[in-house]
């Protein structure tokens, strides 16, 4: 085999240049701190790094949706329970209202707190973000929802906007105004009680309670009833179609529960013939015109009497349907919270795992590449050396 002096050299360059490539590259991996500065580097571990990118961004994407929903949540908690302490002073109003010692004169000065207090209640519903959007307005958040022309009208929808607080979770950060201040059942929710116009005794009506309708087949069936008194003492419960379903007696001097079909009232006072309770489905009302409702009744003339009491009962038993509703949404806005904390927690721990992960793949080990780069800088001093004296070697001084 012929080996030429040519060849010798361009193998003695090649090797030099090799050795000054792995010494470039090694340079620059120790001054980015990178093992992976294109993707010829490494194919596998390129695609495995910008996967492991996407989800350390898609990660932070998250955090920040859980931030912006944490905060919109947080003004619906504040507000919620502004709206509870509002409620809580009508409560207060009415038990006050409905004491025997109060006047026309009075009961209209509650009446009247009542009213400031319906405007504070329509302020709260009416409330803004700090991006100007209406929290109770569903998806339509660029105007008021609730707006007053007479009655109260809900003017917003039923939609709620969800975030992405994780892969696959998604979570409400609001509730419409139709859910916490309109669709409110009335009376205790399954039934309610109105006392006939044209009684003419003092029976008034109090705490109302329904069975189990799954308990018997005696249980509340939802149906329309009345109570008609044929005597001081005694009563029939009649159907929608007036037939007589059960009898009983009352005791007038200290009032007691009728009980029939799964229902069950509390009387007061002394009913004459001829005088009725109404017991009807529940519907659904809005909390505004509960207190409307509380305000008419107490600018009644000459009230006090059984009439005023049952229109009292019956508006504060919705009072406390309205409460509870309040109060069960905020324990889903608290429900909520909650979910975005974990899930905040959780993403923090998988961004690190990301990270370590992604660090695993493309940062670059200083001990190893301080070592590689001693050894190649050694290789490439030899290779120089070998050139340098393979350039000086002639065949006539081996024939010397």
């Amino acid at each position: 085999m012929r080996v030429s002096t040519v060849w010798m050299q361009q193998q003695s360059l090649n090797t030099m240049l090799d050795r000054q490539s792995n010494i470039a590259t090694l340079n620059q991996q120790l001054s980015t701190g990178k093992r992976i500065t294109q993707p010829s580097d490494d194919p596998v571990g390129a695609a495995r790094a910008l996967d492991l990118g996407h989800q350390i961004a898609d990660t932070a994407q998250y955090q920040r949706n859980i931030t912006a929903a944490n905060a919109r949540l947080s003004l619906e908690d504040q507000s919620l329970g502004n709206v509870t302490n509002v409620l809580q002073r009508v409560r207060t109003l009415v038990l006050q209202a409905v004491n025997g010692s109060q006047s026309d004169a009075t009961r209209g000065d509650i009446a009247a707190e009542l009213v400031q207090l319906r405007q504070q209640l329509l302020g709260q519903a009416n409330s803004q973000d700090s991006q100007g959007e209406y929290i109770y307005a569903g998806n339509r958040t660029g105007s008021a929802p609730f707006a007053t022309q007479g009655a109260t009208t809900y003017m917003g929808d039923e939609g709620q906007r969800m975030v992405a607080a994780g892969a696959g979770l998604q979570v409400a950060t609001g509730d419409p105004g139709s859910a916490v201040f309109a669709n409110i059942p009335t009376g205790n929710g399954t039934f309610t009680v109105s006392a006939g116009a044209t009684n003419a005794g003092s029976v008034v009506a109090g705490a109302t309670s329904v069975s189990d309708p799954s308990a018997s087949p005696s249980a509340w069936d939802g149906g329309g009833y009345s109570i008609v008194f044929t005597a001081a003492d005694a009563y029939e419960v009649r159907d929608a179609g007036n037939v007589v379903v059960d009898t009983g007696s009352y005791d007038p001097a200290h009032g007691g529960t009728i009980t029939f079909r799964g229902a069950q009232l509390a009387l007061t006072g002394t009913p004459v013939a001829g005088d009725s309770l109404a017991i009807a489905p529940s519907t659904n009302q809005d909390v505004f015109s509960t207190l409307q409702n509380l305000v008419t009744t107490l600018q009644m003339p000459n009230g006090g009497g059984a009439d005023m009491q049952n229109a009292m009962n019956a508006q504060l038993m919705n009072l406390d349907q309205a409460m509870g509703n309040v109060t069960r949404t905020r324990g889903l806005v608290g429900a909520r919270m909650n979910t975005l904390d974990q899930q905040q927690g959780l993403n923090n721990d998988l961004t690190l795992q990301y990270k370590s992960s992604l660090s695993d793949v493309q940062d670059v080990n200083y001990y190893d590449a301080v070592s590689q780069l001693n050894a190649q800088t050694t290789a490439l001093q030899a290779a120089q050396l070998t050139f340098s004296k393979m350039q000086t070697s002639k065949l006539f001084d081996y024939l010397r």
